[in-house]
């Protein structure tokens, strides 16, 4: 016999999960106490559920398998929304385990009760309140399940507090691994064929499912046939940044010249990139409904009708299996694209180039230097804001996974991100970024580092406003600055209150030794830039934006 919360810590280990991320409630003691007799499992206390829910999602990203995190009730359960909406928005597989109020209590208006299905039910891929201890095998296996195939994403389940204090007599359900697909033959050739037809083809990649394999795999495809590949957004990872066909990433601050390209492409090879608001740039490269372009799109689930673009040419196929497939593809004798795919390589290599920007502080100049310091291996974090322009304009990422940011613009990522990263590979170099305003959405966390004794590297770039709301603002309302100011702490010295290296940059020179103190310090790591308000973006600055604002109003 077992208790409900020993049978439920016995699924987890089975499954392969190597990390429960938490803020504890006693709703869910028993399996705490299961906890304490789970090596396998490692328990990651946690300061916050938002954190703990990003954390989860972070670890879902890097394995392929399912990010595990646990939450108490109503007021932990609306915490860790944020971590679930990441999830949903980057098909991420993830699990969030819910405590409820014993099954005889629900709807009753028991202290902290709420409707589950209610809050999650437009986030989630599938949620489900466990109704007996004897079911639980099931109901972990079935959750993984749903987790893994398909469109990817996350599942949450409800754990009352009964159903884990009994005890019952139960057999394990077995392991659950993603399901397989690979395209036809015939879907093979007419990919051939078509792109033997195609003046200006284009591979863009991105989505669920991708591995170190994948990426071979296309890589040498991509050689092959001489294609340009270009990622979607956060997802630049997929490729080799060095590689010579790899000419940059799709979305915010993409290269006005692969935009162009995209435009005028008349073949657009799709493995697994969604073809949404931020994958089409708002629908200009690619058109709602109807693109102007033929898309092959290949995806496990096929293409997502929400996406408001019309696919005709759609692949039911993982990443990994259709990778595969490109195998056996020979490339057509006269590549015409060459020169296409040389002029989009070489504008991708222009932007690599840092453009100087108002300040002591240049903030390209950081990101480039980090990305040259720090091995191939490296993980780079970040959440969202402006300053995320820059990390992503200007760090070559070399393996995969090397990079993990929200696709949802979601703030306060990086952190908890950096944190799940150390803990999955603690081998690594493990790097965050984030502005004053998204590190302080989840600062608490660092606690959660240091009590793990988790030597990563934070890079908080304080400018002392919401960046990216700001310069909405400066466009629409010029000059009326109003609730995008902010008063923030000095963050090497909040670093230092939790028990990690803190210390300030305010000239680009002193940058490259704070950051080798940083990484040698072996400790969680925070170094503040005091950057310049006016660096809005890596290309332009406020006053230019509010300047043509205003221009715009004469």
């Amino acid at each position: 016999m077992r208790t409900g919360g020993r049978i439920l810590v016995d699924q987890l280990a089975l499954q392969g999960a190597s990390a429960a991320y938490l803020v504890p409630g006693e709703s869910f003691l028993a399996v705490l106490d299961a906890l304490y007799d789970a090596p396998a499992v490692r328990t990651v206390v946690c300061r916050h559920e938002g954190g703990a829910a990003m954390m989860a999602e972070a670890a879902g990203r890097l394995s392929g398998r399912p990010g595990i995190a646990f939450v108490t009730r109503a007021p932990g359960a609306t915490n860790a929304t944020s971590g679930v909406y990441v999830a949903a928005q980057g098909q991420t597989p993830m699990i969030l385990f819910v405590g409820l109020p014993p099954r005889a209590r629900a709807h009753l208006t028991a202290f902290q009760d709420f409707d589950l299905a209610a809050l999650f039910g437009g986030l989630a891929k599938h949620v489900e309140i466990a109704s007996a201890a004897a079911r639980l095998p099931e109901t972990v296996s079935r959750a993984y399940q749903i987790a893994l195939n398909g469109r990817p994403g996350p599942v949450v389940i409800g754990l009352p507090e009964d159903v884990l204090s009994e005890s019952a007599h139960v057999p394990d359900a077995p392991f659950v691994d993603a399901a397989r697909s690979e395209p036809s033959e015939g879907a093979l050739a007419d990919i051939a064929a078509a792109i033997g037809k195609a003046e200006q083809p284009i591979v863009i990649v991105g989505g669920p499912r991708w591995s170190v394999a994948a990426q071979e795999a296309v890589q040498a495809f991509a050689l092959r046939f001489d294609l340009p590949v270009a990622a979607a957004f956060r997802a630049q990872d997929y490729i080799d940044n060095r590689h010579p066909s790899y000419c940059g990433h799709i979305g915010i601050n993409m290269d006005e010249r692969l935009a162009t390209a995209i435009r005028a492409s008349d073949l657009l090879l799709v493995i697994g990139a969604p073809l949404d608001e931020i994958g089409t740039a708002g629908w200009s490269v690619i058109t709602s409904p109807v693109p102007t372009q033929r898309i092959i799109h290949v995806h496990p689930a096929g293409p997502d009708p929400r996406d408001g673009v019309r696919v005709t040419d759609a692949i039911v196929a993982t990443a990994d299996g259709f990778a595969r497939g490109l195998a056996a593809l020979e490339p057509p004798a006269d590549k015409r694209w060459r020169t296409f795919r040389r002029d989009l390589r070489a504008g991708y290599e222009r932007t690599l180039r840092p453009v100087p920007t108002p300040g002591a502080v240049q903030f390209a100049e950081v990101v480039r230097t980090v990305a040259e310091r720090v091995p191939e291996t490296a993980i780079i974090c970040s959440g969202a804001g402006n300053y995320s322009q820059f990390v992503h304009r200007y760090t070559s990422y070399r393996s995969f996974p090397s990079s993990l940011a929200p696709a949802s613009g979601s703030m306060g990522y990086g952190l908890p991100a950096a944190i799940a990263a150390k803990i999955a590979h603690p081998e690594r170099t493990v790097v965050a970024y984030a502005g004053d305003g998204c590190f302080l959405m989840t600062a608490q966390e660092l606690a959660t580092a240091v009590q793990y004794d988790l030597p990563i590297v934070v890079i908080v770039a304080d400018n002392g406003m919401y960046g990216t709301i700001r310069m909405h603002q400066e466009k629409a309302y010029p000059g009326r600055v109003s609730g995008t100011s902010l008063v923030n702490p000095d963050f090497a010295d909040l670093a230092k209150s939790f028990g990690a290296f803190g210390i300030t940059v305010r000239d680009t020179a002193d940058f490259e030794a704070a950051f080798d103190a940083a990484v040698e310090c072996g400790r969680p790591a925070v170094i503040a830039l005091a950057l310049d308000g006016e660096a809005i973006t890596p290309a332009t600055t406020l006053t230019a934006f509010r300047t043509s604002a205003l221009r715009k109003r004469t």
